[in-house]
């Protein structure tokens, strides 16, 4: 069963599921298992990395509305980010939003030590997925979840971050089959 939205939201969803494949979001299912996850584990600081027209990160940040969160987001393309940044007022999320405009390692690379993320979102360049996560790793809590869009579409150029998340004994991850296939892993140390 998918979510009730408000009519805003609605209209800006309807709007931005006709450019799906323009901008690279997201299936609508894989929105409504983001926004469960976050709710699910009561998510307080979640980072994406890679926020396009900001499609996902609507979905997360509806959850994050709920749970008392909020989101950081990261966009190289200033355009792109642009126009998120409209969707995310339109949908009335953007006051828990922090959105950054750049290269995602250079950006994570720059977080302070004392920077945590309990959820952390993937759709962005594929062969990089190996580092975000080798970056990000030291700023996810004990219990973090990671979930890392175009698995399976992607399967070659993200070989290597599916190799280190399933050497990292500190993770337990699953491969769903989504549209486009996701990568849920979950830090159990």
């Amino acid at each position: 069963m998918d979510i009730k939205m408000d009519s805003a939201t609605s209209e800006v969803f309807a709007e931005l599921e006709k450019t799906q494949k323009e901008f690279w979001n997201i299936p609508r299912k894989t929105g409504v298992l983001l926004n469960m996850f976050i709710k699910m584990m009561n998510a307080q600081n979640a980072l994406e990395i890679g926020t396009s027209n900001g499609y996902s990160g609507i979905w997360l940040s509806k959850a994050l509305k709920e749970t008392g969160g909020k989101l950081t987001t990261i966009e190289f393309y200033e355009k792109r980010q642009s126009i998120a940044i409209e969707n995310f007022k339109k949908c009335e999320v953007y006051d828990i939003i922090t959105p950054i405009q750049g290269s995602a390692c250079d950006v994570i690379k720059s977080f302070p030590e004392n920077e945590f993320f309990d959820f952390v979102f993937i759709d962005a360049s594929k062969r990089e997925y190996v580092d975000y996560f080798n970056l990000i790793k030291p700023h996810l809590t004990r219990k973090a979840m990671i979930v890392a869009d175009n698995i399976i579409s992607h399967a070659q150029k993200v070989q290597t971050f599916i190799d280190a998340v399933d050497a990292d004994e500190e993770f337990q991850y699953e491969i769903v089959e989504v549209p486009g296939g996701i990568l849920t892993a979950y830090r159990n140390a």
